[in-house]
């Protein structure tokens, strides 16, 4: 007997709106790995912008930004991202002495637009993980930041090779992660009540793209 149920046909939807995303983003991320072991690292890296926007893209699909206060909060950490790497770029006292090379995009005041939005994502999907795992907004707050704080290590390791960023005599200071978590732990305070739980499947795969992408160029190119 063939049953039909709005309910049923609506969850089958989003699984299968899930799954192609997912399948969507490791298609990305793998066919650029491949594209760089095979000596194409100069044509794959510039299309890092297009590879974030598509993530972004899935991103809003899956996840419940519908009310006004996740669609502020979005905006509230691109805002804060943008503005601290701006003023982290223009003085050198907030995440050390750095620049940002010509392979994330257009800038504004010499902040990639991708580098705010990239801070919105991934505080979105981290916020997704976590909270998934803690009930305590403090706990979240601190899980989310520091997982956020271990992707941006495994970054920095590639980053001025891929033409991302570079500091200072390519030396990373303690300061900038110290400042990647408070800034990070800030946004996901407000993140705990002002996006709805939804989308954790995509997010977790979002976040493992991103970190096997630079361990797996780190191995690669090193």
């Amino acid at each position: 007997m063939n049953i039909k149920s709005p309910m049923l046909d609506k969850f089958k939807h989003k699984i299968n709106i899930s799954v192609a995303s997912i399948l969507v983003i490791w298609l990305f991320v793998i066919s650029a790995l491949i594209g760089i072991s095979l000596g194409f690292e100069d044509w794959f890296i510039p299309k890092t912008p297009l590879n974030l926007l598509i993530g972004f893209g899935l991103l809003i699909i899956n996840l419940d930004f519908s009310s006004s206060k996740a669609k502020f909060t979005f905006v509230i950490a691109f805002v804060l991202g943008m503005g601290v790497e701006i003023l982290g770029v223009a003085t050198g006292e907030i995440f050390g002495v750095y620049y940002y090379g010509d392979n994330m995009g257009l800038k504004l005041l010499g902040v990639p637009y991708m580098i705010g939005l990239y801070w919105a994502v991934l505080v979105s999907a981290t916020s997704m993980i976590v909270r998934n795992i803690f009930n305590s907004i403090f706990l979240t707050a601190v899980a989310g930041a520091m997982a956020m704080v271990i992707l941006d290590i495994f970054m920095e390791v590639m980053a001025g090779r891929l033409d991302f960023w570079h500091f200072e005599k390519n030396i990373v200071p303690m300061q900038n992660y110290i400042v990647w978590f408070i800034v990070a732990f800030i946004l996901h305070l407000i993140s705990y009540n002002w996006i709805p739980l939804k989308g954790v499947k995509y997010s977790l795969h979002l976040y493992f793209t991103q970190l096997t992408f630079f361990i797996v160029t780190y191995l690669i190119l090193s």
